[in-house]
């Protein structure tokens, strides 16, 4: 790896280390097995660090079917390989979207919360073609098992923080959250709960991190610089190109950078 490359790469790990200390300062001590966090959530949308949901049980329990928290508190991530259909109800108990058992990914373009769940805050208009009672459109969107969406259900619908979060330096229960599923025959739920969580109580030594990094920045740059400074120099016994063997090298064999 070059130089510059190392350094790019550094660089790109101090700008990550905010957000890795607030994912790590935010995850519970007894955090359900089958909820996972991902990554630092959106900055487009409106979602914020401050909230967590969580999966806490997936009704009926089924081999091969599992789902997930994206981005805190912005997607579900349903993964099935159950060998059933799954299908995932809207917010007014109409098909939203289905997994078939062959891993085939739908949507239903006739269910109001396909437009509904484009929008953070919900904020779009719902076609008239949309509604609970017509007829399921399926459209195809992937092949893989999984179904990736985000659901009003379970995060904060406003900008304000919620009136429960009487301080913002405590972990808040906010409310318990449940999405509609049927597996094969069988009608379940995904629940879990929101939460608020406070920043800055991370245990991580940040600034012991941010010094480390900035030490091997620095070291990088010096050692840059020496050997620009070498490339410089003429070579020994002369102004000229050497075409010989170092004197100074064992053997006879030319002297090479470690650069």
């Amino acid at each position: 790896m070059s130089l510059r490359t190392s350094i790019a790469v550094l660089g790109a790990v101090l700008l990550a280390l905010p957000g890795t200390a607030s994912a790590q300062s935010s995850t519970p001590s007894t955090a359900p097995s089958v909820a996972q966090e991902s990554g630092n959530p959106i900055n487009d949308q409106g979602s914020s660090y401050n909230y967590r949901s969580y999966v806490t049980s997936v009704v009926p329990h089924v081999p091969g079917l599992s789902l997930e928290v994206l981005e805190f508190a912005d997607r579900l991530l349903l993964t099935n390989h159950s060998g059933r259909t799954v299908t995932v109800y809207g917010y007014q108990e109409e098909p939203y979207a289905r997994v078939l058992a062959d891993g085939l990914v739908q949507l239903n373009t006739r269910s109001p919360a396909y437009y509904l769940n484009q929008n953070f805050y919900g904020q779009v208009t719902v076609p008239s073609s949309a509604s609970p009672a017509a007829p399921p459109h399926w459209v195809t969107v992937d092949r893989t098992g999984q179904l990736e969406w985000h659901d009003h259900r379970i995060h904060w619908m406003s900008p304000i923080p919620p009136a429960k979060v009487k301080n913002k330096n405590k972990r808040t229960l906010i409310f318990q959250w449940q999405v509609p599923i049927q597996v094969g025959v069988h009608k379940g739920t995904v629940n879990g709960n929101l939460f608020w969580v406070p920043l800055g109580n991370s245990s991580a030594p940040v600034g012991a991190i941010l010094a480390l990094v900035a030490f091997v920045v620095l070291g990088l740059l010096a050692a840059l610089f020496v050997r620009k400074r070498r490339a410089g120099r003429p070579p020994r016994g002369g102004s000229g190109p050497s075409h010989g063997a170092d004197r100074d090298s064992p053997g006879g064999a030319p002297v090479q950078e470690a650069w």
